[in-house]
This record gives structure tokens, sequence and C-alpha cells, in this order.
């Protein structure tokens, strides 16, 4: 009987001995805790008050009754979703489009980050970086207008440019089989070097005695990249590959709904638009919370996946 209390006085005890370390470290650090405060209110408001509401994906949600008044239907809307028509087309595309952004949009940036570090003026240096970041600016409106410029079938840049190779130019934008590859190619064209800033700043970390003593040894430049560089940065490389996969199923939805039309909409249609279309336009509230939750979950456990596989492998993960 005496040990029970004692085991179940230990974490009471150790609780409170947190708290006690709570209270002092908010003392000693009021001010950093007040600077990082809005930042905390902004998650808590923004992004997890508004998740009571995720329960009417399980419910027949009606305006006029509110979320607590409209009936249960269980998992009624995720069923629909499954046996729907459009299901595997979805999952097709999102999946697709996902995939081919990660295979080419996720080394692009390094090698770029690579090649910058590697440049010896400092005035080219700072032109690259100018010149690679600029894209990233852009809205997504204003790159979507510039596509369509660029590709259009009769005065478009690269259509000028086919007819004098000698071929018939190519409607783009119309034909289902170009549009992840322009989603994909115009996205990596648009981040590369903003995405490269991070791959920068973990490069300026590595001590350049290595790279010295490398000199030394007789090793090349690519030896060097590929001993020294390459292993200084790999635990950056694996967050952000990890950050990356847990946004496999999360497609953008403004660039796609914008490059969106009736004829490429068998490789276009994706997962966001398809709710956007289902909600918003057609009003079908809980089925479109349904699909979007299926989405947020999936992306969730590719996430935990991911973290656990990169923990075991190489000891560096998100958690």
């Amino acid at each position: 009987m005496g040990n029970a209390a004692v085991t179940e006085a230990k974490p009471i005890e150790a609780r409170q001995t947190k708290w006690s370390a709570f209270k002092r470290s908010f003392r000693k650090n009021w001010d950093l805790y007040l600077l990082i405060s809005p930042v905390i209110a902004y998650f808590l408001i923004f992004d997890y008050y508004p998740m009571y509401g995720v329960q009417i994906a399980f419910k027949n949600f009606i305006a006029a009754k509110g979320i607590w008044g409209s009936d249960w239907a269980g998992f009624m809307h995720f069923e629909r979703f499954f046996k729907s028509f459009y299901f595997w087309r979805l999952i097709k595309n999102t999946l697709g489009i996902s995939l081919y952004s990660l295979l080419v949009g996720f080394p692009i940036p390094l090698l770029l980050a690579l090649m910058i570090n590697e440049v010896g003026s400092k005035p080219f240096k700072r032109f690259v970086q100018t010149v690679t970041y600029a894209p990233h600016f852009l809205s997504t409106v204003v790159m979507v207008g510039m596509i369509l410029i660029f590709l259009d079938p009769r005065h478009g840049m690269v259509n000028l440019f086919v007819q004098w190779l000698g071929f018939q130019p190519i409607s783009f934008i119309t034909e289902p089989q170009w549009f992840k590859s322009i989603y994909v190619w115009s996205g990596v064209w648009q981040g590369m070097g903003w995405s490269s800033i991070i791959y920068l700043a973990a490069l300026a970390g590595i001590d350049p005695t290595l790279h010295e003593a490398a000199r030394v040894d007789g090793a090349s430049r690519l030896r060097r990249i590929w001993h020294i560089n390459l292993p200084g940065i790999l635990p950056t490389v694996i967050i952000l590959l990890i950050l990356n996969v847990g946004h496999l199923m999360g497609v953008g939805f403004e660039k796609i709904y914008l490059m969106q039309n009736d004829l490429n909409k068998e490789s276009s249609d994706v997962i966001s638009t398809y709710v956007y279309t289902s909600g918003i336009v057609g009003a079908q509230y809980s089925f479109s919370a349904a699909v979007g939750l299926f989405n947020s979950v999936v992306n969730f456990v590719l996430l935990v996946s991911v973290n656990y596989i990169a923990k075991k492998l190489n000891e560096t993960s998100l958690w």
C-alpha cells in the first residue's frame, strides 16, 4: 500500500517540478515570452481554434442549424468520396503532381546552392542570387498570366520558337499531357532561388579548415563538395525532405485553379480544387470537409512515417 502511494506521488512531484521550473524560466525570460506571444496567439486563433469545425465532416451540416445543431452522419461522406467516379482520378493527379514536384523541385535548389557557394566572384554571386530570387516575389496571378502569354498558340514566345524550328504550334494549356510539366517546371523556376537560401546558410556554417585540409591532400572541387559540403548540410536536407513529404498531398490550389480549364481537367483536377468546387461552389460543406480531412490525415501519416524512418536511418528528425 505504501509503495503504491509513493508511485502515485512521483508523477505529481515531477509535474510540480516542471511547473516550478517553467515559472522560474518565465520570470527570468519574460521579455522573450512576450516577444513570441503574438506568434502563439496567431496559431491558437487561426490554426487550432477553427479545428472544432472539423466535426461537420461527420454531420449533415445545415447553416441555419449551425455546427452543433446539425445531425450526425457518421462516415457517410467519406464513403461517398471513396466510391465516387472522381476518387482515383483525384488521387492519381494529386500524387502525380506532388511526386513530380518533389523529384524535380527538391534537388534543384540544393544543386543551385552548391553552385552559388562555389562562385568566387562576389559581384557575380550577388547578381546570380538576385536573378534567381526575383521570381519568388511574383504573385500567383502574375505567374499564371506570364505562363499563358508565353505559351499562347498564336503569339506566345514558346510557340514562335516551335514554329521557327519547323513544327506546328502546340496548345500547351488545353492539352492534358502538358499540364503537369508546365505546373512543375514553372514552379521550379519561380521557387528554386528562394528555396536555396536555407542551403546557402547551412553551407556557410561549414568549417573552412576542412576545405583547406582537403586542398592540401589534393582533393578536387567535386571531391570536396561530395565529402565535405554534402555531409555538412545533410541534416538540413533531411529535415526539408521530411517537410516536403509531409505536404505530398497538399498540392497548391491557386495556381492549379488558375491554369485549369475544361480541356485539361483530366490532368489538373486535384483534391484541393475538388474541395473548392464541391464545397464552396456546390455548397456541399460536409462532403468537402470530409474530403479535406481525408487529405490532411494522409499528409499527417506520411509526415510521421517519414520522420520515423529518417530518425532510424540517420538520427535526424523533426522530433
